[in-house]
């Protein structure tokens, strides 16, 4: 039996995923977590086989989290569950330690793969994410500025792309909107951008937003 542990901000989107899981033979599931403190607490204590993980909820989040529960859980496989279906971000999360990236749009069965392949130790990428992977690797922008970005200063930066008002992202984040002005100073300086027209579309230059 799989013991599952779903983390997602969303109590629907939660339930849909347990009624899913619970009629899959061989799957069961051992908790549910609605922000990244309620994960933690979670891991801790149920040990779950496979960790189902949203990468945007409240607390504690995204890659920092990722690198948090490879520290203190380094048994329990993260299987990230997102809509964000962006290559970079990919990148970024299974460099954290994720061992599969998925997003929600995708087929019940192809989730329900995925689970299985890392309980059993292995990976997990969707195929058409696969192939962007490889592709954003071999390409000739592949030491892109952006790169250089820290995990949050490139959440900082997705935000600021898709238009996000400081205030907004903080409240996202969990930071003041003055530090998230100190970020996007920091990220326009490590770009060599002059403002929120460049930056905007230097991230639809390089796809890093849909």
């Amino acid at each position: 039996m799989i013991r599952i542990l779903i983390a997602d901000d969303h109590a629907i989107f939660r339930q849909g995923l347990a009624r899913l899981i619970g009629g899959t033979p061989g799957m069961g599931l051992v908790g549910e977590a609605a922000n990244g403190h309620e994960v933690l607490d979670g891991v801790r204590a149920l040990s779950p086989d496979v960790l189902l993980l949203d990468l945007s909820m409240p607390g504690p989040g995204g890659v920092d989290l990722i690198k948090r529960l490879r520290k203190e859980a380094p048994g329990v496989p993260v299987l990230v569950l997102t809509v964000h279906d962006e290559t970079e971000l990919a990148r970024r999360t299974i460099r954290a330690g994720a061992a599969g990236y998925l997003t929600k749009d995708g087929e019940p069965e192809d989730m329900l793969d995925a689970v299985r392949a890392v309980a059993r130790g292995g990976n997990y990428v969707a195929q058409q994410m696969a192939a962007r992977l490889l592709y954003d690797q071999l390409r000739p922008d592949a030491g892109a500025p952006h790169r250089v970005l820290s995990n949050r200063e490139y959440q900082v930066f997705t935000e600021l792309a898709r238009g996000v008002p400081i205030a907004t992202i903080g409240e996202r984040l969990h930071i003041s909107p003055k530090t998230v002005s100190t970020h996007k100073v920091r990220i326009l300086q490590k770009l060599g951008l002059s403002g929120d027209a460049e930056l905007i579309r230097y991230a639809l230059r390089h796809r890093l937003v849909e």
